[in-house]
């Protein structure tokens, strides 16, 4: 029997990127955990034929291959940097290539980060429907980190490493197969 698949999807084309090292802290807290084979991609890796294409059919090989693992994926974790107020766009279009029967009922933890405070609502004002809408499962705790949550690109700061301990514990709901690693080596 495989180990579940958890895929990481960062909403930003930096390099480095304050978002995909909070979606890559979450996925790699989730595999040590549970054992989760884990891969984090972000808007560069999905590469160029993004932004020209209508349709899914329209993505090249490279695109395409990242939605495929998105879709596939035994649960989710979806990271956006904010910017005024919401997810950027090209974040939202890849989302919108995917069908919504191919995340139904997927597990999701939703993340975003931003310069400071005023954005802390997003994942839920924004990100929460837009999921809703897919009818997945987004995990009630969601994750905010504003820059002042990092130091040289990585998570730094106890309160948000806290939150990220709590929704990764609530990811175990949906793998109750899946015995945390970290209580079988105790």
């Amino acid at each position: 029997m495989s180990a579940p698949k958890i895929i990481g999807i960062a909403g930003s084309f930096n390099r480095p990127s304050k978002t995909y090292s909070l979606v890559k802290t979450v996925a790699d807290l989730a595999s040590d955990r549970y054992g989760f084979a884990s891969k984090v991609y972000d808007l560069h890796d999905v590469g160029p034929s993004l932004g020209t294409a209508q349709w899914r059919s329209d993505l090249d090989a490279q695109a395409a291959s990242v939605i495929d693992d998105i879709v596939s994926a035994d649960a989710l974790i979806v990271g956006s940097p904010t910017f005024k107020g919401s997810y950027p766009g090209l974040f939202k279009h890849l989302i919108d290539l995917i069908d919504p029967h191919e995340l139904r009922a997927k597990p999701i933890i939703i993340t975003a980060t931003g310069g400071g405070d005023r954005h802390a609502l997003m994942v839920e004002h924004q990100l929460r429907p837009l999921f809703g809408f897919f009818m997945s499962h987004t995990l009630p705790t969601a994750v905010y980190a504003s820059d002042r949550d990092f130091t040289d690109y990585k998570v730094s700061s106890a309160p948000l490493s806290s939150r990220i301990d709590d929704v990764v514990a609530e990811l175990g709901a949906f793998f109750p197969q899946a015995v945390p690693l970290l209580a079988a080596a105790e």
